[in-house]
């Protein structure tokens, strides 16, 4: 028996984090909205990865939309009604290559252009500051304004929010396919149900490139994760979220104790698509570069490991906006790694696009059309994986 979602102006493919916000935003400007999940809200890379909300560090055509997302994390309280454990830890960025130091000095000028407080220490200052770094580290960069948020906690907030401002959002609830019909687009269930609106956004995560293809928008994306980990509780020491340059250690102490470990290289996903494993050789890695950096975590005990499966296109940007094939159909995926902390602004930028058929300044140059003609790859991911295999 198939079913017919009533009432519906927009389906959204996806309650991820772009997917919920989205919706949220939708919600609250008095659009009727029906999120279909094809498992549990924010059970995948929402849900599973470091929660790092930093500010320094990114590409300046990035920065609009990151301190618009900031002050949507800073907000999150009155926008969900409900808290995810966000605590404004600051950032705290340092290199130990000549390569990283380079790049950390671009970075924090950059950041300071665009109004956000990036300072530098070195030698002698740094050791005062944050006395735990290993007398090898001679720079870094501290962010204040720079958070965290618990991912576990963060996106069922957001979904509650939308269901209490009247819309939908359906769990355990996969697509096989979906197809524009006459006035919309019509998203068939494995189980059969069937659910039609006039507009339809792809916010499948990791599974967005096999609805892209769909409707005739292939882009050359590929899923994957970082190795983490997660240690017993230790004495509170490490205050800000640590992050080194080259990506080798990425790690934040919570108030119960427990260290948080992300780093490089990521591990691409099994082909099922459902699951990241992580190498033993890969945790190994990751402990000895933590203690090269952080000596005091050397009796740490690691009580959990895990990845996520995270969507990645090659030039580690997401694609949202509009469909340059389908009228209607908008897209919103392959955070790459950074989705979590631009999520909430992805979402209030799509929702206006949307509702208005304007796209917001801060959304520009992240169309899924850079795919048509060429590919840039990352020079992170030119570093992590094999060409040939994100092809």
């Amino acid at each position: 028996m198939t079913h017919t979602a009533d009432n519906c102006d927009v389906l959204i493919i996806g309650c991820g984090l772009f997917g919920a916000f989205t919706g949220l935003f939708l919600a609250k400007r008095g659009v009727r909205v029906t999120v279909l999940e094809r498992g549990w809200v924010g059970a995948q890379a929402s849900g599973t990865n470091f929660g790092n909300l930093r500010l320094h560090g990114r590409s300046a055509n990035q920065y609009p939309l990151s301190l618009r997302a900031q002050d949507l994390w800073e907000r999150y309280g009155d926008l969900t009604g409900e808290g995810c454990e966000i605590e404004r830890t600051g950032h705290l960025y340092f290199a130990v290559t000549d390569e990283g130091r380079d790049t950390l000095h671009r970075d924090a000028q950059t950041a300071t252009g665009f109004g956000v407080v990036s300072e530098l220490l070195e030698g002698d200052a740094l050791r005062q500051r944050f006395p735990f770094l290993s007398s090898h580290i001679s720079l870094a960069a501290f962010s204040p304004r720079s958070a965290v948020a618990n991912p576990r906690l963060a996106t069922a907030p957001v979904a509650r929010a939308i269901q209490r401002a009247g819309s939908h959002v359906i769990e355990q609830c996969e697509v096989s396919s979906a197809r524009a019909i006459p006035g919309g687009f019509e998203v068939q269930t494995t189980s059969g149900r069937i659910f039609s609106a006039p507009k339809l956004v792809n916010a499948a995560g990791a599974w967005s490139g096999r609805v892209a293809k769909q409707f005739g928008e292939p882009v050359p994306m590929f899923s994957a994760g970082p190795p983490q980990f997660v240690t017993e509780p230790l004495p509170f020491r490490l205050h800000p979220s640590v992050h080194m340059v080259e990506g080798d250690v990425i790690v934040r102490q919570i108030r119960r104790g427990n260290v948080i470990f992300s780093g490089y290289p990521r591990t691409h996903s099994l082909p099922s698509g459902n699951f990241t494993h992580v190498p033993p050789s890969k945790t190994l890695r990751g402990m000895s570069a933590l203690l090269r950096c952080i000596p005091m975590l050397a009796h740490g005990e690691i009580i959990r490991v895990w990845s996520g499966v995270e969507g990645y296109l090659p030039d580690m940007l997401p694609v949202i906006g509009p469909s340059t094939t389908i009228p209607s159909l908008f897209h919103a995926f392959g955070g790459s790694g950074g989705g979590f902390q631009i999520a909430p602004a992805v979402g209030e930028g799509l929702a206006e696009l949307i509702a208005s058929d304007m796209l917001p300044s801060m959304l520009s140059g992240y169309g899924i059309g850079r795919f048509i003609d060429s590919t840039n790859v990352s020079v992170k991911i030119e570093r992590e994986f094999d060409c040939p295999a994100i092809q």
